[in-house]
């Protein structure tokens, strides 16, 4: 990595970081004139004890998409993975996710009315190029990948991207949780393009900003939380990450690897939930973090618990060849099973 190389990218995370620290005190302000609070009063499953400022998720758009422009301005990233047509649909695409969660966060709009936004969201980026035409073959010769048609790859980062917005929606639960699992899925983000991409590429810069923004509100999200991402907030990590790992070769596995526990503990609970006869969307404390809570552990040592897990597999994907990452997310399967099931029992054991 050369001087000037290193110098972008760390003027990258500190403006990013810089800029959310400057703008989450005005949004704090914003929230509480407006009565856009998470009242603990109206859900059982909350687990602070005061209204917290939701919003939050506008500090991390705002921050992040003036720092990628700012790049482009400059002409200090190599933007060809990401044509003007594509750029502009991302930052669309985002604008359209704050604006729905801010609405949500307002008035708390019903599951069928939440998820319009990410579905508009979703077929924006489709629309303006973003699709998946090939993945690397983990079972075949070296270099070898898997063809996609045209709409099945649009299928697939269609489902790629809701699965990844319902992961960090649903990840929300906890102060620090989602904000810093965000900032850890940026950063391998940003090691994987080190390797794959060109240097300087825009999708190792947005990884980057996404992880300063996401650092830089956690300064104001670590416990006890002074403000919440709100539905926005969470909803746009996800989407940002999920459109990250698939522009410029795909990068799916590895975030799938760091994002995997919340990502499988989504899909566990979805399952149980039709089976049981309950809307997917329905919230309550099935989820992993409140099981471990009610396991005994402190909301800290949960968080801390997550962030672990997400360092440790992202570490051991980046390293990894396609075929190794297939055992890695088959390891990750059984154990996150093994935990949730595990749970559950004890927890029908004591009743």
């Amino acid at each position: 990595m050369e001087n000037q190389d290193f110098l972008i990218y760390f003027g990258v995370i500190s403006v990013s970081f810089l800029l959310v620290a400057v703008i989450v005190p005005l949004i704090i302000k914003l929230a509480h004139k407006y009565d856009i609070t998470d009242n603990p009063a109206v859900a059982e499953r909350k687990v602070h004890s005061r209204p917290i400022p939701l919003l939050g998720g506008w500090a991390v758009f705002l921050s992040s998409i003036i720092v990628i422009f700012g790049i482009k301005f400059l002409n200090l990233a190599n933007f060809s993975q990401i044509p003007n047509t594509l750029l502009a649909g991302i930052l669309v695409a985002s604008l359209v996710i704050v604006i729905g969660g801010t609405l949500d966060d307002k008035y708390n709009l019903k599951p069928w009315q939440q998820i319009v936004f990410p579905l508009l969201a979703v077929l924006i980026v489709v629309l303006s190029g973003l699709q998946i035409e090939f993945v690397t073959n983990p079972w075949g010769e070296t270099g070898s990948v898997l063809q996609f048609s045209k709409y099945l790859g649009i299928l697939i980062v269609g489902a790629w991207l809701l699965g990844m917005v319902y992961t960090t929606k649903f990840l929300d639960g906890l102060d620090g949780l989602a904000s810093g699992i965000g900032a850890i899925a940026a950063l391998f983000i940003f090691l994987i393009s080190l390797r794959w991409d060109v240097p300087l590429s825009a999708t190792g810069i947005w990884g980057l900003a996404l992880m300063g923004s996401c650092l830089g509100f956690l300064l104001f999200n670590w416990q006890p939380a002074k403000i919440f991402l709100g539905e926005g907030g969470s909803v746009l990590i996800g989407f940002t990450l999920g459109v990250l790992s698939v522009i410029s070769g795909s990068k799916i596995i590895t975030t799938l690897l760091v994002m995997g526990l919340p990502f499988l503990d989504v899909l566990f609970v979805i399952i149980k939930r039709l089976l049981s006869h309950q809307s997917p969307f329905k919230g309550d404390r099935s989820h992993l973090h409140y099981q471990l809570l009610d396991f005994g552990l402190s909301k800290k040592q949960v968080v801390l618990v997550f962030y672990f897990i997400a360092i440790g597999f992202g570490s051991l994907g980046v390293v990894s060849s396609s075929y190794s990452k297939m055992i890695l997310l088959a390891c990750l399967v059984v154990a996150a099973s093994i935990i949730s099931f595990g749970l559950k029992f004890r927890k029908k054991k004591s009743i």
